[in-house]
C-alpha cells in the first residue's frame, strides 16, 4: 500500500514516509479482537435457533439488542479513557472482560441440552460481558491510530485503510475457523466455536500486553494512551478551554454524518441475521459435493475488504494528487449508493422466487461484494474523519459518539431482520409496506438507502465548508 510523505518536509527518508511500528501493534491487537467478534457472530443466531430452539424473530430481537449494546457502551468507555484510565488501561479491561464473555458463551453451549435454563442465563450473562468489553475496547484503539502521527499528517487516511484491512483479516478468518467448528449441523459442536472466540481474544490480550511500552509512542517518543494527569499529580490546574466556533462546526459534521451511519448499518447487518436466514434456508450451498456451512458466507465480506482496500487507498491517493479527491462526506454517500445497489441486486435475484426454492450462491456473494465496496467508502472514512475533526482532549468521547450511531443501527437491523418473510406467520408491515416475500424485503433496504445516498449527497458541499479546511 502506498504511504504518503510528512507534509512538513523535513528529512524526507524513507523512515518519515513509514507508518510507525504502533500502527502494526494496533492492527494485530484489533485483528485478533475482531476474529473473537465476528467468530462469534457468525454463529450466534444459528446456536438460538438450533440448540436453544428460539424462533427466528426472537433470535433477531436478540441479536439486535445485543450489537445494538456493543456499539452503546463505546460512549461510556470513551468518557472513562479520557477522564480516568486512558487508552491503555481501558483496552486490556475491555479485552479481559470480553474474554470472560466467550467462555461463559461456550459454557452455555456445553449444557444447552441438559439445563436450557442454565444455559439460557449463561448466553445473557456473556453477551453481558461482551457488551461491557466491547465499550471499553473498541473506541481506544481506534483513536490511538490518530495519537501515532503528528496533527495534520497526511497519512492518518492510509494508516485508518491499513488498520481497517486488520479488523477485516479477522472477521475474515473467523466466520471458518468458529463456523468449522461450530457450525457442523450438530447443536452440541457450537461450544467450540465460542472457545476458539475466546481463545482469538485471550491472544488480542497477549500481543497488546507484551509490545504496548516499545511500539505505542507520538512521534517524539513520548508513550501515548497514558491515563491522564489531574491536577494534583502534575501540580497544574487542569482547565478545558471552551470550543470555538470551528471546533464546534467541525464536531457538528460528525454528528450530522453519524445519522447517516445509522441507514448503512442497519442494513449492512443483516449480515449476522437475515442474510444468514437466506443462506441457510434459500441458497444452494452445494460446492464439489460439500455443503458449505451457511456461517461462511460471513467470510464473503472481509475476504473483499483484503482484497479491495489497497484499490480504493490507491483511487483516493490518485484523485488526491489530482485535487480530484472526493470529501468525506461524498465517499460516505456512495459508501450508503454501493450499499443500495447490493440489495437491488439480491432483489432482481430473489424477484418471483416461491419458499422452498434455493437460489445460486453468487446472488448472495454479489451482494456481499458491493456492500465491501460501500463500507470501503464509509466505514475507514468514517474513523479517521472523527479523528481529524475532533479536538485531542475529546477524541476518544467523540469515538464514542461516532459508535452510538452505529448502536442505534444494529439496534435497528435486529427489527428490520424480524420482517423477514416467512409464509407460516402474518405478512409483516414497516411504515404501511407490506412485505410479502423477498424481493420485497430487500427493496425495502434499496429504498432505505438509496435516499439515504441522495440526501447525503446534497448535503456535501455544506459540511464540506463546516470541515474548514479538512477533508
Amino acid at each position: 500500500m502506498t504511504t504518503q510523505a510528512h507534509p512538513r518536509g523535513r528529512n524526507m527518508s524513507k523512515a518519515t514516509q513509514a507508518h510507525p511500528g504502533g500502527l502494526y501493534l494496533l492492527f494485530v491487537t484489533e485483528m485478533w479482537e475482531r476474529f473473537s467478534y465476528y467468530g462469534m457472530r457468525a454463529i450466534f443466531v444459528l446456536f438460538m435457533i438450533k440448540a436453544l430452539l428460539f424462533d427466528k424473530a426472537h433470535a433477531s430481537d436478540i441479536y439486535g439488542t445485543y450489537t445494538g449494546l456493543v456499539y452503546l457502551t463505546p460512549l461510556i468507555g470513551g468518557y472513562i479513557a479520557d477522564r480516568y484510565w486512558g487508552n491503555r488501561r481501558s483496552i486490556i479491561a475491555g479485552g479481559v472482560l470480553m474474554a470472560i464473555g466467550q467462555f461463559m458463551l461456550f459454557f452455555s453451549g456445553s449444557m444447552h441440552a441438559g439445563n436450557a435454563q442454565m444455559a439460557s442465563g449463561l448466553l445473557y450473562g456473556g453477551l453481558g460481558f461482551l457488551i461491557a468489553g466491547n465499550g471499553m475496547f473498541k473506541p481506544n484503539i481506534s483513536s490511538m491510530v490518530g495519537q501515532l502521527y503528528p496533527k495534520g499528517d497526511k497519512r492518518v487516511d492510509s494508516a485508518f485503510t491499513i488498520f481497517y484491512m486488520g479488523i477485516n483479516a479477522g472477521s475474515l478468518i473467523a466466520p471458518i475457523v468458529c463456523g468449522s467448528l461450530g457450525d457442523t449441523g450438530n447443536p452440541a459442536d457450537f461450544k467450540w466455536g465460542f472457545m476458539a472466540a475466546g481463545f482469538g481474544m485471550l491472544l488480542s490480550l497477549v500481543v497488546f500486553s507484551l509490545f504496548k511500552n516499545k511500539y505505542l509512542v507520538d512521534p517524539q517518543g513520548k508513550p501515548i494512551g497514558m491515563a491522564p494527569k489531574r491536577h494534583h499529580e502534575s501540580g497544574e490546574k487542569v482547565v478545558h478551554a471552551p470550543l470555538t466556533r470551528v471546533e464546534k462546526e467541525r464536531l457538528a459534521v460528525i454528528l450530522i454524518v453519524s445519522a447517516f451511519v445509522i441507514f448503512f448499518w442497519s442494513a449492512f447487518e443483516q449480515a449476522g441475521a437475515s442474510l444468514t436466514f437466506f443462506a441457510e434456508e434459500q441458497t444452494n450451498r452445494n460446492l464439489m459435493g460439500h455443503v458449505i456451512p451457511a456461517s461462511f458466507f460471513q467470510s464473503i465480506n472481509p475476504i473483499a475488504v483484503v482484497i479491495f482496500a489497497p484499490v480504493f487507498a490507491w483511487i483516493w491517493t490518485k484523485l488526491g494528487q489530482r485535487n480530484n479527491e472526493p470529501s468525506s462526506p461524498v465517499k460516505m454517500a456512495l459508501g450508503l449508493f454501493f450499499l443500495a445497489i447490493g440489495y437491488l441486486v439480491i432483489a432482481f435475484g430473489v424477484d418471483g422466487l416461491a419458499p422452498g426454492v434455493k437460489v445460486s450462491m453468487m446472488w448472495l456473494t454479489s451482494l456481499y461484494v458491493l456492500h465491501t465496496f460501500g463500507e470501503l467508502c464509509l466505514s475507514p472514512i468514517g474513523l479517521s474523519l472523527v479523528v481529524k475533526l475532533s479536538p485531542v482532549r475529546f477524541t476518544s468521547l467523540m469515538m464514542g459518539i461516532w459508535f452510538l450511531s452505529n448502536s442505534a443501527a444494529n439496534k435497528f437491523a435486529g427489527t428490520l431482520s424480524e420482517l423477514y418473510p416467512d409464509p407460516a406467520k402474518p405478512i409483516p408491515h414497516f411504515l404501511g409496506y407490506a412485505i410479502t416475500n423477498l424481493h420485497d424485503f430487500f427493496m425495502l433496504f434499496v429504498m432505505m438507502a438509496g435516499a439515504a445516498s441522495l440526501i447525503l449527497f446534497l448535503l456535501s458541499m455544506k459540511l464540506k465548508k463546516m470541515m474548514n479546511g479538512l477533508s
